[in-house]
């Protein structure tokens, strides 16, 4: 259930260049490129960070011409939500 999910997000969480292009797309959809001028980490790797962003269900991408332009989903915290809603939940009831 939500930990698999949390597990993802936190996993995604992780890396300090990911949490950067979620703080860039909390500005507004953006693209690749457009990622890669504001960070110190090529094309490619910006990819690969949007890759996991978007498995871990904090992204999604729409096609806008030849680009594909990345912005938060709205959901996106969600798994972490019920996984701590869980827990605390869980520990609060035993407290």
């Amino acid at each position: 259930m939500p930990e698999r999910a949390a597990g993802r997000a936190f996993e995604a969480l992780g890396d300090p260049n990911r949490r950067e292009i979620l703080s860039l797309l909390s500005a507004g959809g953006r693209s690749v490129r457009e990622i890669a001028e504001a960070l110190p980490i090529s094309r490619p790797a910006v990819s690969r960070h949007l890759r996991l962003l978007k498995e871990a269900g904090f992204v999604a991408e729409e096609p806008r011409g030849t680009r594909r332009i990345y912005r938060l989903r709205e959901e996106g915290p969600a798994a972490v939500r019920a996984y701590l809603e869980q827990v605390w939940g869980n520990g609060a009831a035993r407290s």
